[in-house]
């Protein structure tokens, strides 16, 4: 589910936390990584239960306005189009989102006083207004209002952000993405099919399963031997004074083209590069290239990376 690259920050976070608090025991440090990317997974899902959320939050406030003493016409013959959305429903529908909340506990009715604002800004968005309001009434219509809130609407509210950083530190970084990710799946119902729709799981595939435990076993066994080489070629830099995090960074790229021979030592070079932007220093990225383009050389001499991989 999670993107290469996340799937790499996901490694860099769980190493340097494994270099600050001292662990050593893969075993525990793979729990940890194993736990983080399940974390990821949980983001994905209860953003998914969100619509259904809101949802319930409008036909109760339906369910008042009628019990009024001296209801409005307005709230006499109420529009139910949002109460109503296809798209909704058949997300409601979906067996495994059911079970997964069945199972895990996660729901907005947790966080009702944040639901509550959610709802009462989604009442006054442009967006809701327009589509309440659209001469268009279609299984298409629904599912596009509901991809727009999830992935434009929902994206521009700081509150949301603020709440996901502190209901979890592993929600820090990955709303945006997971919320994409929530819009894929929307995009993805059709009349009829929210029962069984298949939802993304904690990994694309068992290969990115391989590659993310792979790359934290080699990243954690490969330090010692990448710090030397580190030293080696940090000529104009104390590699002593270098951070820890660069450190870690060059150790996982280095880990990463000897033990999987398959990728472009460009694409991984270019990876880390960009973690390297958004998560250590301003000049990282130079030392870091800098550094790795002369390893490179030096493991392609000595075989440990292929021509293939060069090209």
């Amino acid at each position: 589910m999670l993107s290469r690259r996340l799937l790499r920050v996901k490694v860099m976070q769980i190493v340097y936390a494994h270099h600050v608090q001292g662990d050593s025991d893969y075993k525990i440090v793979l729990s940890e990584l194993q736990h983080s990317v399940a974390k990821a997974h949980e983001l994905y899902m209860y953003l998914l239960l969100l619509p259904s959320a809101l949802r319930r939050m409008a036909l109760k406030k339906i369910e008042i306005g009628r019990q009024k003493i001296r209801p409005t016409k307005e709230e006499l013959n109420p529009n139910t189009r949002f109460v109503n959305n296809r798209a909704i429903l058949e997300l409601e529908n979906n067996e495994t989102l059911k079970a997964y909340e069945e199972e895990t506990g996660i729901s907005w009715f947790n966080d009702e006083e944040l639901l509550r604002t959610l709802f009462n800004k989604l009442l006054a968005s442009d967006l809701y207004k327009e589509y309440m309001e659209s001469e268009e009434d279609s299984f298409e219509n629904d599912r596009r209002f509901l991809f727009r809130y999830i992935t434009h609407e929902l994206a521009t509210y700081d509150l949301i952000y603020d709440h996901l950083e502190s209901a979890s530190i592993y929600w820090n970084d990955e709303a945006q993405f997971e919320m994409s990710l929530a819009g894929k799946t929307i995009k993805l119902l059709n009349a009829g099919n929210g029962q069984t729709l298949e939802l993304l799981g904690m990994y694309k595939d068992d290969e990115d399963k391989e590659f993310t435990e792979t790359l934290l076993r080699k990243t954690m066994t490969m330090y010692d031997e990448s710090f030397s080489l580190i030293k080696k070629f940090s000529l104009k830099w104390d590699p002593e004074r270098v951070s820890l995090m660069d450190t870690i960074l060059i150790d996982m790229a280095i880990a990463e083209m000897t033990s999987m021979r398959e990728l472009q030592v460009k694409v991984t070079l270019n990876e880390y590069l960009e973690i390297s932007k958004y998560y250590s220093s301003e000049k990282s990225h130079i030392y870091i290239n800098g550094v790795l383009e002369k390893i490179v050389r030096q493991l392609f001499e000595e075989k440990r990376i292929l021509a293939s991989q060069l090209q």
